[in-house]
């Protein structure tokens, strides 16, 4: 029913260090003063308030708040920069104090798909702890959608793969998507939730953990009654919250669906003859009327998922 596909193959490239973090308007204020005053230069980047760029670092100001940093002086700057002079929150570093979950033996499970219209749904789940996720937060790995290029991912992967740990994924084709989620009530949430439970209770089946990490999508016990039918009686705590990511076992488990994502992504625009666009904008609209022009109407459901809005109408179920 399910496909299973994970390569090694990737090169490895290093990775590089980043800092993610939300500031107010008086916090971007002060950053902003202070690259000033250690001299950095400005560039541009979309939808930023403001960017820098110092020794073998990178700071970008998101409009919305968000703070993104980059580059091998990373820790430095954020722990004798930032924290003290412009948080006011000393915690990098000092995760082990901080959230010491993180380094228990545990589950991290993720997806990757469910907001674009092409290409497949993928769950990924994996079980680690202690000096694993050490090695993982020095290799940099973090939440996939931090991660800029389809390369870095794959060597993300690749690090992931090579680790003592169990790693899962749960991939639907489309065709396979598209009959199951009619199947399963014409909602996406039970499906993932059923997927989720399949790519945990195989994990389980080679390593034991008393708890699991979910990055929530519903406040719903999805997963947890699906988990119970295929668990009976065992005991597991699976507790679910929103941005989860910040949990290096989720943050992995979200590489893994990343990684085999942009495989099959690559595979259908092999077919398609162009790169398909990821997300669900006006462009793929334009992509899946391209593609049913070429193969016609009926071959759609081999691309997309044809209950998304932006999917042709005649497709919808």
């Amino acid at each position: 029913m399910a496909e299973k596909n994970r390569s090694n193959d990737s090169k490895e490239q290093p990775a590089t260090s980043t800092y993610t973090a939300k500031l107010d308007f008086v916090q971007m204020q002060t950053l902003h003063n202070l690259c000033l005053a250690k001299g950095f230069k400005k560039y541009d980047v979309a939808y930023a308030q403001f960017a820098f760029r110092g020794d073998q670092l990178n700071i970008v100001a998101y409009e919305s708040g968000k703070l993104v940093i980059q580059g091998k002086k990373m820790q430095e700057f954020v722990q004798f920069e930032l924290e003290p002079n412009v948080t006011g929150v000393v915690s990098f570093g000092y995760e082990e104090v901080t959230h010491p979950e993180w380094f228990e033996e545990h589950a991290g499970m993720d997806e990757s798909g469910k907001g674009d219209l092409f290409g497949p749904l993928v769950t990924g789940c994996v079980i680690a702890g202690g000096d694993v996720i050490r090695q993982w937060m020095k290799d940099g790995i973090r939440d996939s959608k931090n991660v800029s290029s389809d390369r870095m991912i794959f060597a993300l992967e690749s690090k992931i793969l090579k680790s003592d740990c169990v790693a899962e994924t749960m991939c639907l084709g489309m065709e396979k998507y598209n009959e199951l989620y009619v199947k399963f009530g014409s909602n996406m949430n039970i499906l993932l939730g059923w997927m989720h439970s399949c790519s945990l209770a195989n994990a389980l089946q080679k390593r034991h953990a008393p708890w699991g990490m979910l990055d929530q999508f519903s406040k719903r016990p999805i997963v947890q009654n699906f988990l119970r039918d295929r668990l009976g009686n065992e005991a597991f705590d699976l507790r679910m919250r929103i941005k989860a990511e910040s949990d290096p076992a989720v943050a992995a488990a979200s590489i893994l669906a990343r990684a085999e994502y942009n495989r099959r992504m690559d595979a259908l625009s092999k077919l398609a003859g162009f790169k398909i666009n990821k997300g669900a904008g006006k462009v793929t609209v334009e992509q899946a009327n391209e593609i049913a022009q070429k193969f016609g109407h009926e071959k759609l459901s081999s691309f997309l998922k044809v209950h998304f809005a932006t999917a042709p109408k005649s497709l919808q179920p």
